[in-house]
């Protein structure tokens, strides 16, 4: 059975950091393009990062490039989003992801997802 476990949300003021992980069992996340989206009240769940399973290639969203990083721990089968710099408007839901193939933003391609950890960015 695939789990995806988040942790490491909470509050922080505007400019602080936060280290989100995603614990996975039930699947290798070296053979998996991993992604984090985040949703925020009324708006739909929207593509934050990935990282492909091949070589470790990176991809952002626009409003996060330059603030988060996504990594994984194959020996801990984890992943990571380290976010710096945070403004308010970064306050969602955070939810990892496994995608069937593809290395997308595409959120129907992944078909498996956590439960979510709550980040709050306050002013």
């Amino acid at each position: 059975q695939v789990q995806l476990v988040e942790s490491g949300g909470g509050l922080v003021q505007a400019g602080g950091s936060l280290r989100l992980a995603c614990a996975a069992s039930g699947l290798t996340i070296s053979t998996y393009t991993m992604g984090w989206f985040r949703q925020s009240p009324g708006k739909e769940r929207e593509f934050v990062a990935a990282i492909r399973w091949s070589d470790d290639n990176t991809d952002y969203a626009d409003p996060v490039k330059g603030r988060f990083t996504m990594s994984r721990d194959n020996a801990k089968n984890t992943v990571y989003l380290q976010m710096n710099s945070l403004k308010p408007e970064d306050t969602a839901v955070y939810y990892c992801a496994r995608s069937r193939s593809l290395f997308t933003r595409t959120l129907s391609t992944y078909n498996y997802w956590g439960q979510g950890t709550q980040v709050t960015v306050s002013s």
